[in-house]
């Protein structure tokens, strides 16, 4: 397994919004099949977890997110009404770390998971330990898929919050929000939880190159129970993409220009 690094062009040209990525990591991706372990409730598994989360990720993350981002969450109060229950929260992909650490300050004091790619889970050194930090990779044959929706369910029985990108692919320091389905959406119609937004946007500092991260919170957002399931879907996933392009007018920086390329 390989894992390497490319540089940042300061240009970059696109066709495709939903399909292409643009994350300088490059790593080898296991195959998520029938026999991953995605982590279960037992005293052992929340015991690792503790040692994980709370104990070394949480004052590092924090760390890293204050001394390199200067980063800041506007609009936490909207959530903590719903901080006895789960919810989901939807939000744009513009940083392979920051991304990464994000919804545990989002969600706090809450435990957060966040559905992740595979290659979350494949980066060397870490491995298995990635699911005691939060990451609920996406299945990779339709026999693991079973596994993967039951720990969905029990995240939401022991009321934990879930992040989902719905954008899919890491566009380094993007200032627009792309299209996205509604097919993520499917799980807080089907558990009928509240849903958040939170939109990251780029930010000049006075006195530093490196611009700071602010996290918009929006919602929260509630399927229309009059609509079918579909439509509560597409209802659902309007409504955070409404509130997503709105925020995403607080960038002001732009470290990367991004061109859509012209047709033939």
């Amino acid at each position: 397994m390989s894992s390497k690094k490319a540089s940042l062009p300061k240009t970059i040209f696109f066709s495709d919004e939903l399909n292409e990525e643009f994350s300088t990591a490059q790593i080898e991706a296991i195959t998520i099949d029938e026999n991953y372990k995605y982590g279960t409730n037992s005293f052992a598994f929340k015991f690792i977890r503790f040692f994980y989360y709370r104990i070394f990720a949480l004052p590092v993350a924090y760390i890293y997110l204050k001394l390199h981002w200067g980063h800041r969450i506007i609009g936490r109060n909207k959530i903590k009404p719903f901080q006895k229950n789960s919810f989901f929260l939807f939000a744009n992909h513009t940083n392979s770390m920051a991304d990464a650490l994000i919804p545990t300050f989002v969600s706090y004091p809450k435990h957060a998971f966040v559905i992740v790619h595979a290659a979350n889970v494949s980066i060397p050194g870490l491995g298995q330990s990635t699911k005691y930090l939060g990451a609920i990779p996406l299945p990779g044959n339709i026999r693991a898929t079973k596994n993967f929706l039951e720990t969905i369910k029990l995240r939401v029985q022991t009321k934990k919050s879930i992040t989902i990108y719905p954008e899919a692919h890491i566009w380094p320091y993007y200032t627009k929000i792309r299209p996205f389905t509604d097919l993520s959406f499917r799980y807080p119609v089907q558990y009928d939880k509240p849903v958040f937004s939170f939109t990251n946007t780029y930010q000049k500092r006075a006195w530093r190159k490196t611009p700071r991260i602010v996290t918009y919170i929006d919602g929260p957002f509630f399927a229309d129970k009059t609509l079918s399931a579909k439509e509560q879907r597409e209802d659902l996933r309007n409504k955070v993409y409404n509130a997503m392009c709105e925020r995403s007018k607080n960038n002001n920086v732009e470290i990367i220009h991004y061109v859509k390329k012209e047709n033939p």
